[in-house]
């Protein structure tokens, strides 16, 4: 039998029309839980193909089914939210949407995160399957997720049916772009791969009154102002050095006008942990500080309310040993090239949940895309760290290799657990 990598140069197609796609995408970003034309286009795309059993709207995704006689079920996982992010990046198409998100309030929107170069390579890994069916044997499951960003599209197609419609999946794996160096830079690791993530909205409560008589009121933003600045100690005193946990306080909004105290502020915080232990430890120590600054503010109890809530994501050993191996013989062992131990993602993420909410394994590999004459150069003068990261409004993946590499990347983890 030809070797994997064979099969999909013999298999996979030309990717410019995929690069079409990608900027269709990338120009048409929709923010979480509203990905309506994103998920009609994928739909279509689908279609074309004329092998997938497509399954619309299970929780605001599209779940595909290609049935290949008896053999092991994978899942392979694409996400496709976009962010609030004004677009900077200067590329001719570049984002200049602009949506209301689900408060009403209007935001603009951009794919910040490389779900567009995910949902793209997705796509093109289930036309280079369907071409390659004589190569391979079983189920393949492909999920075009909504609302990662959010941490809650996974729960939503979970709840919403999905494996009522699809079959169970024996493993699942998802991927993600990086800025790491894009020039087949791949990887995978064992254990820990994304730490977990608790949002929070919290809202104090003071006393309005007029600024000339702070006596009458009950301040809400020095309060605030205290509290932030306590959370902060949090980290640098009562966390293991040798541990990692963050906690960021991402926004505050209070008053309008200068001859006003208001009667409330709203702070969001937002709480990143590696061990499960340390999690618990840092949610105590907030709550605690929360209420132990409102009692000396003599104000009223605040409202502590989650937001969102990423789970840790962890790698199964067997499913990474597996990619390894095919990793290792598809891609060259080298710096710029398959690594067995790539850095643990610095964000979260909600991918785990499609295979714990049903007892199985998962593996989730990442790759790279930044230009690399960019990267080289910005090593080169020691400016790694200003290079645009996910998120940023000037993060945009070179189209090539990053496509192919992560193309690849999912078509190799399908031949692995289903190839002949």
């Amino acid at each position: 039998m030809p070797s994997i990598s064979e099969v999909i140069e013999a298999h996979r197609p030309a990717l410019g029309q995929y690069e079409d796609l990608y900027k269709h995408f990338h120009t048409s970003p929709e923010l979480s839980f509203q990905e309506t034309e994103t998920a009609a286009k994928i739909v279509d795309h689908l279609k074309s193909l004329d092998v997938y059993e497509i399954f619309a709207n299970i929780g605001g995704g599209v779940a595909a089914v290609l049935k290949n006689g008896a053999g092991k079920t994978i899942l392979l996982r694409a996400d496709i939210d976009a962010l609030p992010v004004e677009e900077k990046s200067g590329v001719e198409y570049a984002s200049t949407r602009r949506m209301k998100d689900l408060d009403g309030a209007m935001k603009p929107c951009m794919h910040a995160c490389g779900h567009d170069m995910h949902i793209t390579a997705l796509l093109a890994a289930a036309e280079t399957l369907a071409k390659a069916k004589e190569m391979w044997v079983g189920k393949l499951v492909l999920v075009f997720q909504p609302a990662e960003e959010r941490a809650g599209g996974a729960r939503a197609m979970v709840d919403g049916g999905l494996y009522q419609k699809v079959p169970e999946p024996d493993l699942c794996v998802g991927a993600h772009v990086m800025a790491y160096r894009a020039e087949g830079v791949i990887g995978t690791r064992h254990g820990l791969v994304a730490s977990s993530a608790d949002s929070f909205l919290l809202t104090i409560h003071g006393r309005q009154a007029h600024a000339s008589m702070p006596s009458r009121s009950i301040d809400p933003i020095v309060q605030a102002s205290s509290t932030i600045l306590r959370l902060q100690t949090i980290v640098a005193r009562e966390v293991d050095p040798a541990d990692f946990a963050v906690v960021t306080v991402s926004a505050i909004h209070a008053g309008d006008a200068e001859n006003i105290i208001p009667d409330r502020a709203d702070v969001k915080i937002n709480v990143r942990t590696a061990k499960p232990e340390v999690r618990e430890r840092v949610l105590s120590s907030i709550r605690r500080i929360i209420d132990a600054e409102a009692a000396a503010s003599n104000a009223p109890p605040p409202e502590f309310k989650p937001t969102t809530q990423f789970p840790f994501l962890y790698n199964d050993p067997d499913v990474t040993f597996a990619l390894e191996k095919t990793f290792s013989s598809l891609f060259p062992l080298s710096p710029h090239g398959y690594t067995t131990d790539i850095p643990r993602l610095p964000g979260s993420e909600d991918f785990g949940i499609l295979a714990t909410s049903i007892g199985k394994p998962s593996c989730f590999f990442l790759y790279g895309g930044t230009d690399p004459g960019l990267y080289d150069k910005a090593e080169k003068e020691g400016k790694l760290l200003e290079l645009p990261v996910n998120h940023s409004p000037f993060f945009i993946p070179v189209l090539q290799p990053t496509l192919k590499v992560g193309v690849d990347g999912y078509v190799a983890a399908a031949l692995t657990f289903l190839g002949k």
